[in-house]
């Protein structure tokens, strides 16, 4: 009997630590996720002159190839060349204070933006961030460039990404788009509020069209005989479901919503892009650049890289970009997004 005590008291205990230990990291994860949220709307806004990165890249280079003796002069030469810059920097500040004249005194400053989309456009909220950022610096001589990468996903969050991008358009800022990779569907809704678009060569543009896909294992059900109750108010509160059997009343009606909002797209893209032939284009077909200029899609064949170049001689570029403090929600969910992704290979054009 005692035996059995002391066997009954240590499986209590081992127990007891068991639960003590899960409560326990219950508490921290919900404590790190408080707080995670408590600092969501810290994030910072990480602001980078690209001009001096690329001197550094040029200097790096030369260091490399040219004569020692030839280095050190270059080098010299730059440091006095610097040292002139900021000079004028100052001056040319300092006149601006004294004579609160803006648009005389500063040089264009061309600011760049990142939008990576997936199918929520998540970077919603940074981008509102940025624009709102540089808008209240920004004035008629500047420009922005917004570095584009989407393959397109839900209508109203990129609805609501080309709205942000519509905000530049209306204080009347010069905006251009670039698209190295990919501006589909709503990539490219974003894409045609920009006074012009570039793309490299091999870019994938256009997809004027809507797609929607709703699997349906009602059969595998009945099979199983397993019944699912849905439960409506209105006729059209359900159209196609994964889980009941659809009607073909159902079916036609989600089909009209489709072909609404394609017509609200190919009305959006009209308006914006007046060059396009709207009734050409809106097939729900995608392009390469090279096609897609012939197309009047994009305005000019070019990486992003390229136009930065031909900038940095005479124009300030900053690159802006805001960096939230992501929860541990957001970074589980992420994560597990990411795995989804590289384990079916998903690509949505």
């Amino acid at each position: 009997m005692a035996h059995f005590f002391a066997e009954y008291g240590l499986f209590l205990l081992k127990t007891v630590t068991s639960v003590v230990a899960i409560l326990t990291c219950v508490i921290v994860i919900l404590s790190a996720a408080t707080r995670s949220k408590r600092q969501e709307s810290k994030g910072t806004l990480q602001i980078e002159s690209m001009n001096e990165a690329y001197d550094e890249l040029k200097q790096m280079l030369d260091e490399q190839i040219l004569d020692k003796d030839v280095f050190k002069k270059l080098k010299k030469q730059q440091k006095n060349l610097e040292k002139e810059k900021l000079k004028q920097k100052k001056l040319a500040v300092q006149k601006q204070v004294d004579s609160l004249d803006h648009a005389q005194e500063i040089k264009k400053r061309l600011f760049v933006l990142d939008f990576n989309g997936d199918m929520k456009a998540s970077r919603n909220a940074a981008l509102a961030k940025e624009i709102t950022a540089v808008l209240s610096v920004a004035t008629d001589r500047d420009e922005i460039l917004v570095r584009l990468e989407s393959p397109g996903g839900m209508v109203h969050a990129y609805g609501l990404a080309a709205s942000q991008l519509e905000r530049i358009v209306k204080k009347g800022i010069s905006l251009t788009v670039a698209v190295d990779k990919i501006a589909a569907s709503g990539g490219y809704m974003m894409a045609c509020i920009a006074h012009r678009i570039i793309a490299a060569p091999f870019a994938i543009i256009g997809s004027i069209g809507v797609v929607a896909q709703v699997p349906n294992i009602h059969k595998l059900l009945k099979k199983h005989d397993v019944d699912v109750d849905i439960l409506t108010a209105g006729e059209y509160k359900r159209t196609l479901t994964m889980l009941g059997e659809n009607t073909e009343k159902g079916r036609q009606k989600f089909l009209q919503e489709l072909e609404e909002t394609h017509i609200l797209f190919k009305a959006f893209v009209a308006q914006r892009r007046s060059q396009v032939d709207v009734s050409q284009v809106a097939t729900g077909e995608h392009w390469y650049a090279t096609q897609a200029k012939a197309l009047h899609l994009v305005d000019e064949i070019m990486t992003s890289d390229e136009y930065l170049m031909d900038q940095m001689p005479t124009v300030d570029v900053y690159s802006v970009r805001y960096e939230p403090h992501k929860t541990l929600k957001d970074r589980l969910v992420t994560g597990v997004n990411q795995a989804v992704e590289r384990l079916l290979g998903i690509t949505f054009y």
